[in-house]
């Protein structure tokens, strides 16, 4: 008597060889494709935007007389520029503020987001204020210092989003932190009724962390 074949082990045998050849195919081509991706991140390199505070106009920086309550109005000149020649940079997201003392003293205001070609450039002007914040106390003691010492320093500070776009493709988001430095002159103007001016001392670099 012939020995009958045992077909359902033989279909099972090649459905598993099929099947594993088609995971070996999938998973070489997300290698490729994960490779090719880092060899044209590494050849491209895209550089972090360049960022400068070209100003700043102080209309109010003072505290309600015996408390701890600060109110303040700035008016900032932010340039940015994407020095690369063969990358773009989505904006998904820009929120900028002042710091003192890393104390955050204004409210945030959102700028313009959007794309930002190879080596453009984009200049904002924002309003950035406060009404009566309350400060931590210590902030009162420093403040009245470095006025009195003629000399403050203010961070102005941006968060937010952005995405690489190179040719078709375009990146995950990646966050955005800049911090640009304000150096103030202080003095009482005679001419000002004895209020205490700021003199904005000069144009400064930011750094910037993606």
């Amino acid at each position: 008597m012939t020995p009958k074949k045992d077909c359902g082990n033989h279909d099972s045998y090649y459905r598993h060889k099929l099947y594993r050849r088609i995971f070996a195919c999938l998973l070489t081509l997300i290698i490729v494709i994960l490779f090719i991706g880092l060899v044209i991140w590494l050849v491209l390199r895209p550089t972090k935007p360049k960022f400068l505070l070209q100003d700043t106009a102080v209309y109010q920086f003072n505290l309600t007389s015996g408390t701890n309550l600060l109110s303040s109005n700035f008016q900032v000149t932010i340039y940015s520029r994407n020095p690369n020649d063969r990358i773009g940079i989505y904006y998904d997201r820009l929120d900028v503020f002042a710091e003192y003392k890393n104390e955050q003293i204004t409210v945030a205001t959102g700028l313009p987001t959007g794309y930002q070609g190879h080596n453009d450039v984009n200049i904002w002007s924002p309003f950035l204020s406060s009404i009566a914040v309350p400060i931590s106390p210590y902030l009162v003691d420093a403040i009245g210092q470095d006025e009195n010492a003629g000399f403050v320093l203010i961070y102005i500070k941006i968060v937010g989003r952005l995405r690489w776009k190179v040719g078709s493709w375009i990146s995950d988001e990646y966050h955005i932190d800049v911090s640009c430095p304000a150096f103030f002159t202080v003095a009482n103007s005679k001419d000002n009724g004895g209020l205490t001016a700021f003199r904005f001392q000069r144009m400064t670099s930011c750094t910037v962390d993606v």
